[in-house]
């Protein structure tokens, strides 16, 4: 007999397959049971079926029980946290009215119990808030009195936003993360809309301290894909993945995340219906994305806007990128600061105004072809919360991990820049300190004095761009080891390409908030260690009358 060896247990994805599988949902108290009835007797003013039935397709079914089925012996929920990236077009708006309905007036409300709907601005809370006015008005139209008095029992008060259970004093409110106040929440149903594109925290922190003072309270993230990874949704999304893929053990949160990833063949229609749940329902048109598709195709921003709204491809911050930031984060392996002692080191710096983020990366030959970099930055400590306000990333974290040294006062210490340069040329044989020559006459007129082997490099295209090519070649190539500094990773993931008409290409900021000045210091800081292999002299290279080496 032929010995039949164990086969390699299946790596788990995020993927929800069991929306799909028809694997049991536990449901020991009906209460799955229960909420699905409710959803079913509801109406929908736009809904072409017979008489304006909600449509509950059987992939939202399973979701609505999963949420709702699972009990604990006492009856209490098991999931208390529902985080679902959905594409647009996936009728994200109506499973979330009547979810809210189903807490409100139906068999999941409480005695005065607050039921929000939490939107990135004013219009968006808006949009939710008629949804569920909709659905109220066309229920009333039932022929079945047990569900057509939710009409008659909505007290409706329409400058608030605010739909109330007459009978129950359940009330039913539509907010916004752009509001003047935040605070005063204590939701037991709260759904977070969009949650991509919420630039505050205030209100995300109201609502999750709301939700843990109330027992037995949900909270549903709904919402596509968004960009970069130093932001509010990143933080939630990434946690599902986790509990998805078994990383992490959290029952009491259900991840549906219908993403797709970055290697798929985004024109290939099968993608397409793996990414849109609905599609099979005929939601989206299946006609509207064929056209933009083939838009796409022609128009680079369009292909990512394609890709990140219909398939949940989760985009870096830049539309026109420099690298795939998934290549990129391949060099995360920790470095080894031990092995770099008295080794060549080429520094690259970035200098910025007074007020903001300043970049020193060191730059280093591996054993191969390839470079190890090690960046610092620099901020006034007094601005790290204005900065991370503004720019929406962790300053303060980031300063209390040692990614970023706060210098005292509002402005950047130039004394602290000038000290870790030294510092570098003490551990590490520095063979060239190159400086972005903007802002930099406070740091280097002192190290030139003391002869150390300063130069400032040109930043327009005549010696950006080949660097440019330097860099790239080196982390397409995975020869480019960061460690996988957090600070340094945005400002990659910010870099914008400009291509003139030649084929010379520049850095730029993809929106005028994000800082690039340490994807600035390494082009600066690798291109010389390449230039630098052959051990040449700094001296060897030609000097303008005005000072500006061309290299």
């Amino acid at each position: 007999m032929k010995l039949k060896l164990p086969t390699k247990p299946k790596k788990r994805t995020s993927y929800p397959d069991w929306v799909f599988d028809n694997s049991p949902i536990a449901d020991p108290f009906g209460f799955g049971e229960r909420a699905v009835n409710f959803l079913r007797a509801l109406k929908h003013p736009k809904n072409p079926l017979p008489g304006n039935a909600f449509q509950l397709d059987r992939w939202q079914e399973r979701i609505v029980r999963a949420i709702y089925g699972p009990r604990h012996a006492d009856g209490t929920r098991v999931v208390k946290t529902v985080v679902m990236m959905l594409p647009r077009g996936s009728r994200k708006t109506s499973l979330a009215a009547a979810l809210a309905l189903l807490h409100t007036f139906g068999p999941e409300r409480t005695p005065g119990g607050e039921v929000l709907s939490a939107a990135s601005d004013r219009s968006q809370a808006k949009i939710a808030f008629e949804e569920v006015r909709g659905v109220i008005q066309a229920t009333g139209q039932s022929t079945n009195p047990n569900i057509s008095k939710i009409e008659s029992l909505a007290r409706i008060t329409d400058h608030k936003h605010k739909i109330t259970n007459a009978k129950h004093g359940s009330f039913y409110a539509c907010v916004s993360s752009d509001a003047a106040s935040a605070h005063g929440h204590t939701p037991v149903f709260a759904l977070v809309d969009e949650i991509h594109v919420w630039k505050k925290y205030d209100l995300w922190q109201a609502i999750k301290g709301g939700l843990n003072k109330t027992p037995g309270s949900l909270l549903v993230i709904a919402t596509t894909a968004g960009r970069g990874q130093n932001n509010l949704a990143w933080e939630q999304i990434d946690y599902a993945r986790k509990v998805a893929r078994g990383d992490i053990e959290d029952p009491a949160t259900l991840p549906v995340l219908f993403e797709t990833s970055k290697d798929a063949d985004w024109e290939d229609e099968a993608v397409w219906y793996r990414a849109n749940p609905g599609l099979k329902h005929g939601y989206p048109d299946i006609g509207g994305l064929r056209q933009m598709a083939r838009e796409a195709k022609e128009r680079p921003s369009d292909r990512i806007a394609f890709q990140q709204f219909h398939l949940n491809i989760w985009q870096d911050n830049s539309l026109s990128p420099f690298v795939d930031m998934s290549v990129y984060d391949e060099g995360a392996a920790p470095i080894d600061f031990d092995q770099l002692r008295n080794r060549p080191c080429w520094i690259g710096v970035d200098m910025s105004v007074t007020t903001d983020l300043t970049a020193v990366v060191a730059a280093f030959r591996d054993d191969g072809d390839g470079y190890i970099v090690v960046p610092q930055f620099f901020c006034p400590e007094d601005r790290l919360p204005e900065r991370a306000e503004r720019d929406k990333v962790p300053y303060p974290l980031w300063a209390d991990d040692g990614f970023i040294k706060p210098t005292p006062g509002n402005v950047i210490d130039y004394r602290a820049v000038e000290a870790h340069i030294r510092e570098l040329c003490e551990l590490y044989d520095v063979r060239e300190i190159g400086f972005d020559k903007a802002y930099a006459q406070p740091v280097m007129a002192p190290l030139m004095e003391d002869g150390l082997p300063v130069v400032t490099i040109q930043q327009g295209w005549f010696t950006q761009s080949p660097a440019l090519n330097i860099l790239e070649r080196a982390i397409v190539s995975r020869a480019l080891q960061h460690g996988n500094h957090p600070v340094l990773r945005w400002c990659f993931s910010n870099v914008a390409i400009h291509t003139d008409s030649a084929g010379n290409r520049t850095m730029h900021k993809a929106k005028s908030t994000e800082k690039i000045d340490g994807a600035i210091a390494t082009w600066m800081a690798v291109s010389r260690a390449a230039e630098g292999s052959d051990e040449r002299s700094i001296y060897d290279t030609d000097e303008r009358p005005d000072g500006i080496l061309i290299f």
